[in-house]
């Protein structure tokens, strides 16, 4: 159960979510290279789980609820939680892959958006630009800053290039739990919200839409998707406060592989790259 409780995390539990966050990366990767036309939605499924199995991870997801798998592959106008199953990847989709697994305890958090085939230029500047949000919101978690101002930096970010951050859907704190304090929106708050302290863990994932931000859920109860039926992305990485700047939790092995590596605004970004 979520509280309004930040549980501060101790080096050796930052170096053991670490740890999780590279099987979650590397496994967002595999599914990166596989991702083309014609692979099933269920396909990719079936990878993710071999590729947690021998990181020796398990996934989170089955302690929310969620027991279609362990891969969340959401497609154009699917923002969030798209169910696996027999949709095969076509032409031009938007294509996004969520993640969060459990090693030694502790839990990890990460997601990416993909195209398939050749996309259109609006779709090239919605994955553009939710990849550079990501990266500010990344740059600006540092000791001694309020969280919502990382909130109000990526709506800000976002509409300056006229797209949208979907409401009601937030980031959240992560370690022994998936979902901990504190939540993390991608938009303007009402106040600037806690201090950020070393030792918060949390992840930071715009949802970004090319239409309006509203959405709703479906039928089936997890499918999140915006309301126009525009298309929307995802990207989000698992982030440490420390005293020496943000710290990525969830890169992959291969650095040269790491999505929002390279922020818009690099004032942290080079120290956000050394703790890794």
């Amino acid at each position: 159960m979520l509280t309004n409780e930040i549980r501060l995390k101790s080096a050796r539990e930052l170096d053991i979510m670490q740890a999780a966050g590279r099987v979650v990366a590397d496994t967002l990767v595999l599914l990166k290279e596989h991702a083309r036309e014609g692979v099933s939605t269920a396909a990719l499924n079936t990878l993710a789980e071999k590729s947690l199995r021998a990181g020796g991870a398990v996934t989170s997801y089955r302690e929310v609820g969620f027991d279609f798998g362990v891969v969340c592959v959401s497609i154009n106008e699917q923002i969030v939680h798209g169910i696996p199953g027999s949709r095969v990847l076509k032409q031009g989709d938007v294509v996004s892959l969520d993640i969060a697994a459990i090693y030694q305890g502790y839990h990890a958090d990460a997601a990416i958006t993909v195209g398939i085939g050749t996309l259109s230029s609006q779709a090239r500047h919605l994955l553009e630009t939710t990849e550079q949000a990501l990266a500010l919101g990344i740059s600006l978690a540092t000791v001694g800053r309020h969280l919502h101002d990382i909130s109000a930096a990526i709506q800000e970010f976002v509409e300056r290039r006229h797209l949208n951050v979907m409401r009601n859907l937030v980031g959240h704190g992560i370690g022994r739990q998936m979902w901990e304090a504190p939540q993390v929106p991608n938009f303007r708050q009402n106040n600037r919200g806690p201090v950020l302290r070393a030792g918060t863990v949390f992840t930071i994932e715009p949802m970004v839409s090319v239409g309006r931000p509203d959405n709703k859920v479906l039928p089936d109860k997890w499918t999140i998707v915006t309301r126009d039926r525009k298309a929307a992305a995802h990207f989000e990485h698992t982030i440490a406060v420390t005293a020496d700047g943000p710290r990525i939790l969830t890169f992959p092995t291969n650095r040269a592989s790491v999505w929002a590596a390279n922020p818009p605004i690099t004032r942290h970004s080079e120290t956000a790259m050394r703790h890794v």
